[in-house]
């Protein structure tokens, strides 16, 4: 869908939600369009933000209470659109025959073209999507004096509001530096989760339904991302290290240098301290085309320690080849990790 036609909606659901006709079936309507898209949440805020910003267009509504969006009819008995003829409104006169149906669509037009100044000032704060290749990272300033860096492989969506700063994690993984403002929550959604923070450090991890958080700095809540109100799922300190499966969340306290390695991909390097080999070898295919595969479970869960380079996959294979009783083949594309 165009951003035309997203504008056009969230200013048609503005409109049907002041209209002092709402019911729940609207609610629930208005909820699933919210949570199809963070494109829909950003456009809804920000037309909604414009609308308060702009005295809830008294133009449009002359003589009505300033909550409320003109109702059918209004439109044409407001003086603004009298005839000239009337003598109320010199110059003036409104069309003939109006559909009632239409009534609504020129009261949204209207809020369109009436907070477009506004509107597109709030949606251009910063919104933009960015991804990096296998092996790659990227760091990106955010306009509101935050930092995010993007692990290998993943991909984002940033939508900075003057109400939210929105960041959906479609896959992969970011860890971010957090300007503190508390008026605006930094937001992080990542599947079923939503990770929030106002002023912090922490690295948020989505692979699939699976959803990992690491905090180095400050507090952050997690919830389901449709939650509404009540209890978080979590809360997290520095050296927490949490799980998200859908079901509810595992919570590992840590010390913050044992956290910090969790995160040290940041400098192009993967730590391991006692860490099972299939673990390993799991973080090392993350940044490298050609992967590792254990075809002999015995050696799975041999452990190993040290410093490697992240995207050196081969020096890695050489260094436990000659440390453990592992021999390595490459084969079809892949190294292939047996027993001796």
């Amino acid at each position: 869908m165009s951003l035309k036609s997203i504008e056009e909606r969230a200013s048609e659901w503005l409109a049907r939600r002041d209209s002092g006709k709402w019911s729940s079936a609207d609610q629930q309507a208005f909820n699933d369009w919210l949570h199809a898209s963070t494109g829909h949440r950003v456009a809804y805020l920000r037309l909604e933000a414009a609308w308060a910003e702009a005295g809830r267009l008294k133009a449009l509504g002359a003589g009505l209470p300033l909550d409320q969006v003109p109702p059918p009819g209004a439109l044409r008995e407001n003086p603004f659109f009298k005839t000239a003829e009337s003598g109320t409104s010199p110059g003036l006169s409104a069309p003939k025959n109006i559909p009632r149906r239409w009534h609504y669509g020129l009261a949204a037009s209207a809020l369109l073209c009436a907070v477009g100044a506004i509107a597109w000032y709030s949606y251009t704060l910063h919104n933009a999507s960015y991804e990096t290749i296998v092996g790659g990272m990227e760091a990106i300033p955010l306009s509101d004096g935050s930092h995010m860096t993007l692990n290998s492989d993943s991909e984002v969506q940033v939508a900075v509001t003057a109400k939210e700063r929105g960041v959906e994690l479609n896959h992969g993984e970011a860890f971010f530096e957090v300007a503190k403002d508390p008026t605006r929550p930094f937001i992080v959604r990542a599947g079923h989760a939503r990770v929030i923070a106002v002023g912090t450090q922490f690295s948020v991890r989505r692979e699939g339904d699976q959803v990992d958080v690491v905090v180095i700095e400050g507090h952050v809540r997690v919830e389901r991302d449709n939650q509404n109100s009540g209890a978080p799922l979590a809360l997290l300190a520095p050296g927490d290290v949490a799980r998200s499966d859908g079901q509810g969340v595992l919570v590992q306290q840590k010390p913050l240098p044992e956290a910090e390695a969790i995160l040290s991909w940041r400098s192009g390097f993967l730590i391991f301290h006692d860490t099972p080999l299939k673990e390993a070898v799991a973080q090392f295919n993350r940044y490298n085309t050609r992967k590792i595969v254990i075809e002999d479970p015995k050696v799975a869960n041999l452990r190993i320690g040290g410093n490697f380079k992240s995207t050196n996959s081969e020096a890695f294979v050489r260094l436990i080849e000659s440390g453990l009783p592992i021999r390595a083949e490459h084969q079809d594309g892949q190294i292939i990790l047996r027993g001796e």
